[in-house]
């Protein structure tokens, strides 16, 4: 499970339903696989890492929480710099170097978010959705082990993601698995209030709400789906 997922529940979960996308066959020609990939992940889920981060929320104080929260947001802070770079998003590109700047100089590291307060504005962009915004099409639906929902455009990009990702750079092996485990409790913590908000098939409404939410995101918000009449 990773940050876009996230996304997908707090944001996406207010603007789609169960269904949504009319031709699933054309967007989910791999169900049956999917599926079987979701109820693993799922199990994996129920059994393990809800467990472990209802533990970690209840001993950790949440002045802390929030320090791991911002540290990994500074992070990603760190991808979304160089997508929009390579996006041509140039004005992004610097209220992204401003936060990163900011952040870890003032903010001891990240584990402080001083750049939100001082009106520098968060961008979340990623590989997938460079490879978007320069015409790639999404392809089929794929759910992956461990990552939840994706697509083949964004699993290429969720690899690039994973290479240029600061955490990658940690040369010792048990510090950076250490920190990738930390990175999902924290995900999966801030999901905790959204998923009671999913209603029918879980299945049919994280892929509903992931499709449209990456095409919202890929196009800024601009998508015809959603105008300030149906936002």
């Amino acid at each position: 499970m990773n940050k876009r997922l996230v996304a997908v529940l707090v944001s996406g979960l207010i603007m789609t339903s169960p269904g949504a996308l009319a031709d699933g066959h054309e967007i989910d020609p791999w169900e049956g696989y999917n599926r079987a990939m979701f109820s693993f992940n799922e199990g994996l889920d129920k059994y393990a890492l809800k467990p472990i981060t209802l533990g970690y929320k209840a001993v950790t104080p949440d002045l802390i929480e929030t320090g791991v929260s911002n540290f990994f947001d500074n992070i990603s802070d760190v991808g979304s710099l160089l997508n929009n770079l390579l996006q041509t998003k140039f004005e992004s590109a610097g209220e992204d170097l401003a936060r990163v700047s900011f952040n870890t100089t003032f903010g001891l590291g990240g584990v402080l978010d001083v750049a939100t307060p001082m009106g520098v504005e968060e961008h979340n962009e990623d590989f997938g959705q460079t490879l978007g915004y320069w015409g790639m099409e999404s392809g089929p639906y794929l759910v992956l082990p461990f990552f939840g929902p994706s697509n083949i455009r964004d699993t290429g990009g969720l690899i690039v993601d994973s290479i240029t990702s600061p955490i990658s750079n940690i040369e010792d092996d048990s510090a950076r698995y250490a920190v990738i485990g930390l990175q999902a409790i924290d995900t999966r913590s801030g999901l905790l209030e959204a998923e009671k908000l999913i209603t029918g098939d879980r299945y049919t409404f994280i892929r509903d709400a992931y499709l449209q939410r990456r095409e919202f995101s890929i196009n800024d918000g601009q998508s015809e789906d959603y105008d300030d009449e149906n936002f």
